[in-house]
């Protein structure tokens, strides 16, 4: 049972909407007989109304029904209908400029395309299919044709309106040798949405998609690898989504996806280090310290620790304070409590 100080906790995390408590815990309204998710919209209700719960199952049991705004048994901020609908219908037809009619043919309104869009993927539809067209185009610039056939494949009349278009994503105008090319993919998870970027040959950056700092993180990956990140899929982030969707379901809990390490050779030392903590197991600062033969540099592993891009596959979450409180974690200290819980339950359950 949650003592008073959590609930509390609990509470306030409720009010602000605080989207790292997603899939952590979910509030039962006493007054309503309704159970929500900590960021749902409705009115919130008085402390000594709320009961709390480690997951839906336990609300449903308990007999509260789930809320028809927030929606607790699906995962949070997950694809719409109507966004599914979209995407595929861009995949379809990736060259495609879309005109009011093409929403009025799907029976979708265009406002609300992109309202959701927005909420889901943080840019508009019309933002996603551009960057969409604009990759079939870099990838024609890249095995070599010219680039007017790469502005009229992809869909642009104007050549002046393609190299604009062209420069805001990839920083210059079309050539041969600026060509890098990332995938960005959101995947659905039980504590909310993460990002994943990859290209076919591994895995570049893994975090939950409301951490502090992500935009930051993704343009110094865009700067440092001169690469443009736009919607898509690549067999990587295939590999990757099952493999988290596994995790998350307590069915595994190792990764096997190839991923690429993209730091400096210290902070390469503290990630491999990391990899190596076993799941159900936790490592102090001082610990990793001492383990990479630089027993004075817990604050440089710390840091180091916080810039990992690579959430849950290489484990920060599994690195704690000597005194044995639980520390910082990028993606909220409440996932981060999840997230040890979950692999020990894990480890109980197998081993």
């Amino acid at each position: 049972m949650l003592n008073f100080k959590k609930r509390q906790e609990y509470y306030q995390a409720l009010i602000n909407k605080n989207s790292a408590y997603e899939g952590v815990f979910y509030v039962g309204v006493k007054t309503t007989g309704i159970f929500c998710r900590p960021t749902c919209p409705a009115k919130k209700p008085k402390f000594e109304n709320c009961e709390f719960f480690a997951t839906a199952k336990e609300a449903l049991l308990a007999s509260f029904r789930p809320c028809t705004r927030c929606k607790p048994l699906s995962h949070p901020n997950h694809a719409s209908d109507v966004v599914k609908m979209l995407v595929k219908a861009i995949e379809d037809s990736p060259e495609k400029r879309w005109k009011e009619q093409d929403f009025r043919e799907l029976s979708i309104d265009a406002s609300t395309a992109r309202r959701q869009f927005k909420k889901r993927f943080g840019m508009t539809f019309v933002e996603y299919a551009r960057a969409r067209r604009m990759g079939i185009a870099i990838k024609q610039i890249r095995t070599g044709n010219a680039v007017i056939e790469a502005q009229l494949s992809s869909g642009y009349e104007s050549s002046s309106g393609f190299r604009d278009a062209f420069s805001k994503i990839m920083g210059g105008a079309p050539t041969r040798t600026n060509c890098i090319v990332l995938k960005a993919a959101w995947l659905d998870t039980k504590l909310g949405p993460m990002i994943a970027i990859a290209d076919e040959q591994g895995l570049y950056l893994l975090e939950f998609v409301d951490r502090r700092g992500l935009e930051n993180e993704i343009k110094r990956l865009r700067k440092k690898l001169k690469a443009a990140i736009i919607p898509g899929e690549t067999g990587i982030i295939v590999q990757i989504e099952t493999e988290i969707i596994n995790y998350f379901d307590g069915k595994e809990i190792i990764f096997r996806t190839p991923i690429h390490l993209i730091g400096s050779s210290f902070q390469k030392s503290v990630w491999k280090k990391l990899q190596r903590i076993p799941p159900g197991e936790t490592r102090s600062y001082l610990e990793v310290a001492k383990s990479i033969h630089a027993p004075t540099a817990c604050r440089a592993v710390a840091r180091a620790n916080g810039s990992n891009p690579l959430a849950i596959i290489v484990p920060c979450h599994r690195v704690i304070n000597s005194n044995g409180e639980i520390g910082g974690y990028g993606g909220g200290v409440a996932r981060k409590q999840w997230l040890l819980e979950h692999e020990k339950n894990f480890i109980r359950r197998n081993f």
